[in-house]
């Protein structure tokens, strides 16, 4: 019988990345909690964290890797390659070995590039599991197969972020650490539902809000943050950018922008000066004429005020990125920090709220079809998500390789995913459970989970830490399997261990990681170290200069444009439901893990749709089904509160059987084609 043993790692859910240790006996996980010393967790863990460990020894856990009965039938060469390892499962599916598995895949990757070309196969994934994985799979991609396709999870969440700000400062990160929160004098949170999808940061939010009542809240619906606001906000749909450039336009008109630092460290000001005063949606004053919202008019420009004469910070999540102008409002929002000198010092920053485990890492790894590692410039781009799907139709994409991203449950328009997915000559998918994707693959491997392996994750904040297992496992890594396929295919791969491949990232990505060890990051591990790492990590990006070619920062004005729900109420006639979508507290994406906890998923095992109050009369049944051109819902229990504007709904995108996101098409964010899932007009159908 085995002593307790104590175990640190780092928690496989958010993007907040919060130190864990773990009790283990007899190579079970016995609880979890936060490290007492933790830098991040400051001792304290949401639920997901402390309860949502189950998973690892789930009874429906994939341990032996499955080929679908008819790729076999239509492939007889690669039955016959492998017959004497292929066992009977059920109707649809036999288990094999890893190395037939391996063995088969890499026989129809070489088949289908050499009847349709090499940029005929993609890569997606990557956000979920380590670096050291990350890197191969775009390596793996781009180098043994030739391929530019690879892209991960962050074109559905931040690469808005990304965008609007490496375009407008350098970098495309978070400019402090979370502990700056109680430095800043100041913070606004908008699109980010804080409490429920990054808790161990919202802790620091509340606590300073509690003390100094320095919070500003900007959401479509009244959110938990809302009751610990100075200023509480509540906008229409797809406002962000409206409101950004009104609180700029304050700045401006009320001269409460920093001159020094615009000399100094900002080009491009005047023109943009010059087009805010004469953008005739920029004034807070248009808020006077719009119904139900007319505090904005004022409650703005005393936002815009307080921003601007205190050291400040801005927080925003999925709520402003995951819209048609997601980009342009990160940059609206770089603009503000820019006018006020609000950046590149302890206590005010830039921090969009990331929400994978490892998205940061991912795209630092160069998982991103037009980046290279370390956001070098790639000798090809690639194209991304939206595009490889349209490609899927044309007949140029016939086969996926998809490591630890639900393709088909949490991006938009799930109904033409799949039926591009029908084209396909081969699907290929590493994970833990059957996913959606998974039951959609030929080929299905089930590999280590973030608590059974080593390796580096980067958090919201950049910060590294290195994971431990917490239980052994004889399933295989994520980086593993890629070795396989591609010394399967001609390739030289001989990595014995994932820190190999680490020290192979510190040389490539060497502006970020050269300083960043395995050994030195064991013996911080609980601390972390902040990129770029070389002699020392960098807390607080930008101090003296943007990490642009010049070191400048640059305004890149762009005007509101009127849709939406702004537009039906400035012409008094709005009409129907417009739903938004965000998470729950007890949930983590696509729920694979979290519902296979019992303590999580108890508190939230079905899709709850909110409608306000006043709306009752149009929801005469317990359940209802929306509709959109695009698909439709399932059934789903109506709650009435009064925390949802008239004509507003909210609902989640958990589980997979509610089908929220049948209901979403191709409409996304114009420069980076990130799905706009944060507003839609639905019709109700009452059940």
């Amino acid at each position: 019988m085995e002593q307790m043993e104590v175990i640190d790692s780092v928690c496989t859910y958010c993007g907040v990345g919060c130190d864990i240790a773990a009790n283990v006996k007899d190579n079970t996980i016995q609880s979890i909690f936060a490290h007492p010393d933790g830098v991040v967790s400051e001792g304290k863990l949401c639920i997901k964290g402390k309860y949502g460990f189950e998973f690892v020894n789930a009874p429906d856990r994939l341990r032996i890797p499955r080929i679908r009965k008819s790729f076999l039938a239509k492939n007889p060469a690669i039955y016959e390659a492998i017959a004497l390892h292929v066992k009977e499962l059920d109707e649809e599916w036999v288990e094999t070995t890893l190395d037939a598995a391996t063995t088969a895949a890499a026989m129809k990757l070489h088949e289908i590039q050499k009847k349709y070309g090499q940029k005929s196969v993609c890569s997606i994934g990557g956000a979920r599991t380590s670096c050291e994985s990350s890197y191969l799979l775009q390596k793996f991609t781009r180098h043994t197969l030739n391929s530019p396709h690879v892209d991960n999870c962050a074109r559905i969440c931040h690469s808005p972020s990304l965008k609007g700000m490496r375009t407008t400062i350098g970098e495309g990160a978070a400019t402090n650490p979370y502990n700056d929160i109680y430095q800043t004098e100041f913070m606004i949170v908008i699109g980010s539902n804080t409490t429920e999808a990054h808790p161990i940061i919202s802790n620091r939010i509340v606590d300073m809000a509690s003390k100094h009542d320095n919070l500003a809240v900007f959401d479509v619906r009244e959110i938990t943050l809302h009751r610990f606001a100075k200023y509480k906000g509540i906008i229409p749909h797809e406002a962000n950018l409206l409101v950004l450039n009104m609180m700029a336009y304050v700045i401006i008109s009320e001269e409460l922008y920093n001159e020094d630092f615009l000399k100094d460290r900002a080009l491009g000001f005047e023109a943009f000066k010059e087009k805010i005063l004469n953008d005739p949606f920029a004034n807070p004053k248009y808020f006077e004429n719009i119904v139900g919202y007319e505090h904005l008019s004022k409650l703005i420009p005393k936002v815009a005020r307080e921003y601007a004469l205190k050291k400040s910070m801005i927080f925003w999540g999925l709520g402003i990125t995951e819209h048609i102008d997601g980009s342009y409002a990160v940059m609206a929002i770089t603009h503000l920090s820019l006018m006020t000198g609000n950046i590149g010092k302890v206590g005010a920053g830039l921090m969009p709220l990331r929400g994978q485990n490892n998205v940061q890492g991912a795209c630092d790894m160069g998982m991103l079809p037009y980046y290279d590692p370390d956001y070098q410039e790639p000798k090809e781009i690639g194209l991304m998500t939206p595009q490889l799907v349209e490609a899927m139709f044309e007949g140029r994409i016939k086969a996926v390789i998809n490591m630890g991203e639900d393709l088909t449950h949490v991006h938009p328009n799930s109904n033409k995913i799949n039926a591009a997915l029908d084209t396909l000559d081969f699907i290929f998918v590493q994970e833990l459970f059957m996913t959606e994707i998974a039951k959609r693959a030929d080929i299905v491997v089930g590999v280590k989970s973030a608590y059974e392996k080593t390796g580096v994750y980067v958090n919201a904040m950049r910060r590294l830490h290195l994971s431990q297992p917490l239980v052994k496992s004889d399933l295989p890594d994520d980086w593993e399997v890629i070795q396989m396929i591609d010394n399967k295919l001609g390739g030289s791969y001989r990595y014995e261990d994932s820190k190999q491949i680490w020290d192979e990232v510190r040389e490539v990505a060497y502006r970020r990681f050269s300083g960043a060890s395995y050994n030195r990051l064991e013996r911080h591990r609980v601390r972390g170290l902040q990129w770029p790492v070389h002699t020392e990590d960098t807390p607080v990006l930008h101090q003296l200069d943007f990490r642009t070619e010049d070191g400048y920062g640059r305004f890149h004005y762009h005007q509101y444009e009127l849709r939406g729900m702004v537009q039906e109420l400035s012409e008094k006639r709005l009409s129907g439901y417009h739903l938004t979508t965000g998470r729950t507290l007890a949930q983590y994406n696509n729920a694979s893990q979290t519902s296979r906890c019992e303590k999580l998923n108890k508190r939230y095992d079905e899709t709850i749709l909110w409608v306000n109050e006043n709306d009752a009369a149009d929801f005469s049944s317990e359940k209802v089904i929306l509709k959109t051109p695009y698909g439709q819902s399932a059934p789903l229990v109506v709650k009435l509160t009064d925390k949802i504007q008239p004509k507003t709904l909210f609902c989640t995108f958990h589980h997979a059987n509610s089908r929220i996101n049948t209901l979403f098409g191709d409409r996304c964010d114009e420069l980076i084609l990130t799905a706009a899932f944060k507003s839609i007009k639905v019709e109700v159908v009452n059940v």
